[in-house]
């Protein structure tokens, strides 16, 4: 394994303690890491947004079943 003479981090103001750079150190090797892309989450009828922008409710002949279900 080649060891690189460049450092990976540098100070450049103030004194930091062993703890704060060895945290700082797994904050920037996690960044770094390439992460998995995560697909969308598929969503049904019922749970889409869209339903609520609906046409306002009719009183009358199949209006309960209209209020119930996205068009």
């Amino acid at each position: 394994m080649a060891e690189s003479a460049a450092p990976l981090l540098r100070v450049v103001r103030g004194n930091p303690s062993d703890e704060e750079l060895a945290a700082l150190t797994v904050v920037v090797a996690a960044l770094s890491r390439p992460r998995p892309r995560r697909r969308a989450t598929p969503v049904g009828a019922w749970g889409s947004p869209a339903a609520l922008h609906r046409p306002p409710l009719r009183p009358g002949h199949g209006g309960w079943l209209a209020a119930g279900r996205p068009a």
